[in-house]
């Protein structure tokens, strides 16, 4: 079964292909400086109804001439499954032919074991004949560095997300949450979305998760920024809940069919106080114009 931990560990790649670069260093693999990252179909189906479907695809185009473009397959692996390797052998050959270029295979691992196992090679053949040999490119603990230090965290973010990932059965989890976390307390906003999410659905249900949370909900993850992202934080959702109620108000009047005029409309709108919101919704209910809405602070 597809857990979100699965999802998480190769969806990284097509959301933040930068981590590519990080990654392929770490395996040896010579990258080229500069290259853009297109994400693929990952159906590698031939002959219906046998689906076959890679978790990942990835073709990187090389810019200013370093080397021909070559294909990424990244594939999530919790466990060793024997008939995997038969299954990527195949993935390499079809995505090779069809498109016209190389291609790796990237398993990502969980656990030392299965990283051990996934690294192969497998070779398949018989009579002491190999006809085709997989080479896998296995990250797993051993080899993906826990990120610990905020600092280094915050030098590249998805690196320190898939170290999180990677190493979230660990006992160096805990560290690498928090500098991660510490790390997105100064980090841009669709970074601090991101991240936050997507590691919440990536850690899938455990303590790990759990941990994760409370940092976030806490806000220790804001070094020396006391409680003001805190604060934003909740004037933002305070904020979000206040233009829902001046929603509501406008729906009710306009489901009552009483018009409000413009001024009326962005009066209601501006408002952010939760309490007159809530009187204005009960009033809404019932008066005959607009008008009626305002007397009591109009009056006072």
């Amino acid at each position: 079964m597809v857990t979100s931990h699965h999802e998480a560990a190769h969806r990284i790649f097509q959301d933040r292909p930068e981590l590519l670069t990080p990654v392929l260093r770490i395996l040896n693999v010579r990258a080229p400086a500069k290259a853009a990252i297109e994400v693929m179909s990952p159906d590698v189906t031939e002959i219906r109804p046998l689906e076959r479907r890679v978790d990942t695809v990835l073709r990187v185009l090389p810019i200013d001439g370093e080397g021909g473009p070559f294909l990424l397959a990244v594939e999530a692996q919790g466990r060793r499954d024997e008939n995997k390797p038969a299954s990527w052998g195949y993935y390499l050959s079809y995505l090779s032919a069809k498109y016209g270029c190389p291609a790796l295979l990237i398993v990502v691992c969980h656990d030392r074991s299965t990283a051990d196992w996934a690294a192969g090679p497998f070779r398949q053949g018989w009579g002491g004949w190999t006809a085709l040999s997989v080479h896998p490119l296995a990250l797993g603990p051993d080899n993906v560095p826990p990120i610990t230090e905020p600092e280094a965290a915050g030098r590249d973010l998805a690196l320190a997300a898939f170290s999180a990932l990677v190493h979230s059965k660990g006992p160096d989890a805990p560290a690498i949450l928090d500098a991660l976390a510490r790390a997105l307390g100064v980090a841009e906003d669709d970074a601090l979305n991101y991240y936050t999410e997507m590691l919440d659905i990536g850690l899938g249900p455990t303590p790990e998760r759990e941990i994760w949370r409370k940092l976030m909900k806490n806000g220790t993850y804001f070094p020396g920024r006391g409680g003001i992202i805190e604060e934003t934080f909740l004037n933002g959702r305070a904020e979000g809940e206040a233009v829902g109620k001046a929603n509501g108000v406008l729906r009710i009047l306009g489901h009552r069919g009483i018009e409000v005029p413009d001024e009326a409309r962005e009066r209601i709108l501006a408002c952010r106080d939760s309490v007159l919101l809530e009187h204005w919704i009960d009033e809404a209910l019932s008066i005959e114009s607009v008008d009626e809405l305002f007397e009591d602070e109009d009056a006072g």
